[in-house]
């Protein structure tokens, strides 16, 4: 566990790097720490290292975390990235700050219309099913700007950007192609006046590559935790 705060830097290290040789900002990109399937103390660790920002796909197993951290930690950003089912939504609402995995309106009404009062508008990206795989969640691209027209509407909703997951490849040139098509789904979409400014995608193997592409969110999970058991 205490490997968690050197891994941190090593990740960091890597944004650092990626973000030089492409000529961007480092403070444009955001470090997630994918926490789902670790237990509490490993994300207290992450904690101590600095980290502020993590993510989870699961509700059943993220709300204890997350009402056993609040008490202690005020300050923490959770984001959903996981698939959002109807039952779920009025939790996710309730306890989320974001959400990177929209593909529907009727969810996206749903959590606008449950997201409490005391909170401000949840962070909403559309997750983009940018390579076409059957089994992957996410909408086709040609879908994107009729849904993000829904979920403009939405008060208590804010459209920060798009997400994606590609197929998986170890080959930097598929990998920077996937991501700069969603790079361009995303400059369509700012041309059309919806004033994005979240492209959410790299993981710990292809994090170089989406922030060559645009990232401005990568999320990782082991390259700080470890491998999942």
């Amino acid at each position: 566990m205490t490997d968690i705060s050197q891994n941190i830097v090593q990740v960091e290290q890597r944004i650092v790097a990626a973000a030089e040789a492409a000529n961007r900002d480092p403070v444009q990109i955001k470090l997630l720490a994918i926490s789902k399937t670790y237990p509490t103390e490993s994300i207290i660790y992450a904690i101590a290292a600095g980290q502020k920002a993590f993510g989870e796909n699961y509700l059943q197993s993220a709300l204890p975390k997350i009402l056993d951290l609040e008490k202690d930690y005020s300050d923490l950003e959770w984001h959903f990235i996981g698939a959002i089912q109807s039952n779920k939504t009025n939790d996710i609402a309730g306890h989320f700050s974001w959400v990177h995995t929209l593909e529907r309106l009727k969810i996206a009404q749903r959590l606008n219309n449950q997201r409490p009062e005391s909170l401000p508008p949840m962070q909403v990206c559309i997750q983009v099913n940018i390579s076409g795989e059957e089994s992957k969640a996410g909408i086709p691209a040609e879908q994107v700007l009729a849904l993000a027209e829904g979920i403009a509407k939405l008060p208590k909703l804010k459209l920060r950007g798009l997400m994606a997951i590609p197929a998986a490849s170890t080959d930097p040139v598929e990998q920077r192609h996937a991501f700069a098509a969603l790079r361009e789904l995303y400059e369509l979409l700012n041309q059309k006046g919806f004033n994005l400014d979240t492209l959410s995608m790299g993981m710990s193997g292809d994090l170089e590559s989406a922030i060559a592409e645009g990232s401005t969110i990568v999320r990782v999970g082991t390259a700080i935790f470890g491998a999942r058991a």
